[in-house]
């Protein structure tokens, strides 16, 4: 059974990290994910999880807590922003590369310098390659569902790779937005106990995250990507799974109003709701425009995006971080990289919009799709545009 109310979606994440049964919440507070640990702390305080909190002195801390709960096989969760996934760096990598399955959320937030603690998607892309899965959500309900869905594809034994479920700091996470919300019994039903791939064991023991000598360091890299590589497999069947279960659907690549579209915009996380009611507007005006919501990050799904974006006379692609010194945004770099090759790739354009957290409002959107009808009608690509910039 599921029931509607109308909730925080920090406050929905926290809920739903509950109703997986979480063993271990290894938790340090960083603006503006702090809500998601509090509302944890008061549900094992109050006897309605029971999980050990470990309140810890850093981001750094919290990781390594969570290596160690995870490598034991305990279902383990943790949540950060910004600087606190920076100071995670070192050991984000080490999770990945031992397969351990934990589940965190990220409430990305712009990095600094200046300092910021509004929204953009600096923070995950500077952990684009930590081998992670990766996952964006748009909304509350998103943000809910795809947490209890990376507990399911984490401990999945094909992947046993741990997940990042980002959304977007404050835009999200202090929304107050009606959601579904299943019950305990609902979601033990689609998530079975955790039976780890390995675990540290005083009666079985093994070694895990020994010294790499260069005589196994390339082939432990390799297994890695290619592990990274075959989850898309389960992503999609445990989505698939998923919608079976709870009615909502999600894809790796989802679009809006883009099957006869000329012109297609790109989006990646809660911009695509915005997105969508221009795109609408320009419908109404007879303009063959579309959207593509880019959800998976990592593993990338190329070939999903790539028959897409096929039959477009030209694609935006909207970046919320800068690559410094890079010749377009992550987001676009990669886009660029599954056309390669291709017999006809359409012209991209990179936008870059929302640093910091500034306002990304109708009226950019709309000089986006302007400047991309130029291009379909035989204008320049040029550089990436920065939509927004005060002069």
């Amino acid at each position: 059974m599921e029931k509607r109310i109308g909730l925080e979606t920090s406050i929905a994440v926290a809920e739903a990290v509950g109703l997986c049964d979480a063993d271990v919440v290894a938790a340090y507070p960083i603006t503006p994910q702090t809500h998601i640990v509090e509302h944890l702390s008061e549900l094992v305080a109050d006897g309605k999880l029971e999980a050990a909190f470990v309140p810890v002195e850093s981001e750094h801390s919290a990781m390594s807590v969570c290596c160690g709960t995870a490598a034991t096989g305990a279902r383990t969760f943790t949540a950060t922003s910004s600087q606190g996934l920076a100071l995670m760096h070192e050991i984000v990598f080490i999770a990945s590369a031992m397969r351990l399955p934990i589940v965190m959320t990220v409430a990305n937030r712009a990095l600094s310098a200046p300092i910021s603690i509004w929204n953009d998607h600096s923070d995950i892309m500077a952990e684009r390659d930590v081998g992670w899965v990766q996952i964006f959500a748009e909304n509350a309900q998103e943000a809910l569902d795809l947490t209890i869905w990376a507990f399911r594809l984490a401990e999945d034994r094909r992947v046993s790779l741990p997940v990042m479920v980002n959304f977007d700091g404050f835009i999200l996470t202090h929304t107050i937005e009606p959601v579904l919300m299943p019950d305990r019994e609902m979601v033990q039903a689609f998530l079975p106990p955790f039976q780890p791939l390995q675990r540290l064991d005083v009666d079985n023991p093994i070694t895990m995250g020994p010294v790499g000598i260069p005589d196994i360091y390339p082939e432990t890299r390799y297994a890695h990507q290619q592990v990274l590589a075959a989850a898309y497999g389960p992503i999609t069947e445990t989505l698939e799974e998923f919608a079976r279960h709870f009615g909502r659907s999600y894809y790796p690549v989802e679009t809006y109003r883009a099957d006869d579209a000329e012109i297609l915009l790109v989006t990646m996380g809660a911009l695509g709701q915005t997105a969508m009611e221009v795109v609408d507007a320009r419908r109404r005006r007879g303009e063959k425009v579309g959207l593509v919501r880019l959800r998976l990050w990592r593993p990338f799904p190329f070939a999903a995006l790539a028959r897409v974006l096929d039959g477009a006379r030209v694609v935006g692609v909207i970046d919320r971080a800068v690559s410094v010194g890079g010749p377009v945004g992550p987001v676009a770099s990669e886009i660029k990289a599954a056309g390669y090759g291709a017999s006809r790739q359409p012209p991209i354009m990179n936008f870059i919009v929302g640093l910091g957290g500034r306002d990304v409002p109708t009226d950019d959107f709309e000089l986006m799709f302007d400047r991309l009808g130029q291009v379909a009608a035989g204008g320049r690509v040029g550089e990436p545009v920065f939509v927004g910039l005060r002069e």
